[in-house]
């Protein structure tokens, strides 16, 4: 099982980023999934998570308004649409996804309830 983030780079405050992570090995589709995000001597910090059907959604304080969490089942992707991006969200992000399948919408914002990651995708915001 392998998840594969892309999309981060070097972007300029307020610009855009679109990051994507594509699942293979198994399906996630009936499993909640999750962006986090690491800078440089601070641990692991929850971004956004989405159920199965994307009906529950969450993010962290920080992101609300700025970013949205996405999924396509059929491509078995997450995505992560950063916009009005600022120098504080400069981190290495990572997909995350829930090893079981969920019989409703339930969503985790905790590192520990995520078993698969993938391999981080470095975003730069410079002011």
């Amino acid at each position: 099982v392998q998840l594969q983030a892309s999309g981060g780079g070097l972007v300029q405050a307020g610009g855009s980023l679109r990051l994507s992570c594509a699942a293979s090995g198994r399906t996630f589709n009936r499993s909640p999934m999750a962006w986090f995000r690491q800078t440089a001597g601070k641990e692991r910090e929850f971004v956004a998570t989405i159920g199965w059907s994307g009906a529950s959604i969450y993010y962290t304080d920080s992101v609300k308004g700025r970013f949205t969490i996405s999924r396509d089942n059929a491509k078995n992707t997450v995505y992560l649409q950063m916009n009005s991006l600022k120098p504080e969200d400069t981190g290495v992000y990572y997909c995350a996804a829930h090893s079981s399948r969920t019989e409703y919408n339930i969503i985790y914002y905790r590192a520990r309830n995520y078993d698969y990651w993938g391999q981080g995708t470095l975003v730069t915001v410079s002011s």
